[in-house]
């Protein structure tokens, strides 16, 4: 039982929560999730069984896509909708029109910078940081980079409470936190905000419609058509440029974890890349570091 399966997470479990139903669904301990999804967001969460578990890595480093809803004139202690409110400024009615709102967005496409939550798995001393938040203690975090694809307003601005809501799709790279996004939206608005809402539609090349909840999987396993949903792990080498070869013996080579010669593959590739034959991901070799001329097996897979 190798493959990867594209679970849809429910509201209410963590993404250890839908682990450990697995494991038991599927009778196998080999179970491992590619990224947490926070218990109050719903969404695809890639899930690797058997030996695909080897490749988790490089599906959680594949971008994401997520849908989420921004409230303004308002932030919380964990920059989302289940925080206490800690800051307030009433927000006038009609004060922004589609336009303003995209040109705000806009500002934050390409690489930017951002303070992880108190209120995150993010580690400082060797401390998460919720583990601080809890107790109170404020601690300095790291900034991090990262990169925004794109950012796009996806329904009305709509304006209640004295607060002002609206939608927007996000696609990302590894390691952005959207509540903070909300949050830096607000900032260049000259207000506070937090996300009140959020859905994750893509995450490592599946989709939110290709998903299955977990009551599905376990008709399906009934069913016996558990092959129809279980992918091969090379659905998580997607975003690894793929070289082919024909050469059955360089292939031998390869399995036994001999380096080859770049001019084995005819090719100059300076980063990670999938070998294929057959069909079949062989390997992810990368440059060996003590030759410029060599390329050595970084993972095998037959």
């Amino acid at each position: 039982m190798d493959g990867i399966l594209a679970i849809h997470k429910e509201v209410g479990m963590t993404s250890h929560d839908v682990v450990f139903k697995l494991r038991k669904i599927l009778k196998t301990k080999k179970v491992g999730h590619t990224g947490t999804l926070d218990p109050e967001v719903s969404g695809v969460l890639p899930i690797c069984v058997g030996k695909a578990t080897r490749v988790s890595d490089y599906v959680m480093e594949s971008g994401k896509t997520y849908i989420a809803e921004v409230t303004i004139g308002q932030s919380t202690t964990t920059e989302d909708q289940t925080g206490e409110i800690v800051k307030e400024k009433a927000v006038t009615e009609n004060v922004w029109c589609t336009d303003d709102i995209r040109s705000t967005l806009n500002k934050l496409v390409g690489e930017i910078e951002q303070i992880p939550p108190m209120y995150s798995a993010v580690k400082v001393n060797g401390k998460k940081l919720y583990e601080y938040a809890r107790q109170n203690i404020e601690v300095e975090r790291p900034v991090r980079k990262v990169f925004i694809n794109s950012i796009e307003l996806t329904s009305d601005i709509s304006y209640d409470n004295q607060t002002c809501k609206f939608e927007i799709e996000v696609e990302c790279g590894k390691g952005t936190y959207i509540r903070t996004l909300a949050t830096q939206i607000g900032e260049l608005l000259g207000y506070p905000a937090h996300m009140s809402h959020l859905v994750r539609l893509k995450s490592g090349g599946f989709s939110l419609n290709q998903s299955i909840t977990l009551d599905n999987l376990r008709e399906i396993i009934e069913q016996d058509r558990l092959q129809e949903v279980l992918l091969p792990l090379e659905y998580g080498l997607n975003g690894l440029q793929k070289i082919i070869v024909e050469d059955s013996g360089l292939v031998k080579r390869i399995q036994n974890g001999q380096k080859i010669m770049k001019t084995d593959l005819n090719t100059n590739i300076d980063g990670e890349f999938v070998l294929w034959y057959k069909e079949h991901a062989i390997a992810i070799m990368e440059p060996y570091e003590k030759n410029n001329d060599l390329y050595k097996p970084k993972k095998v897979f037959l």
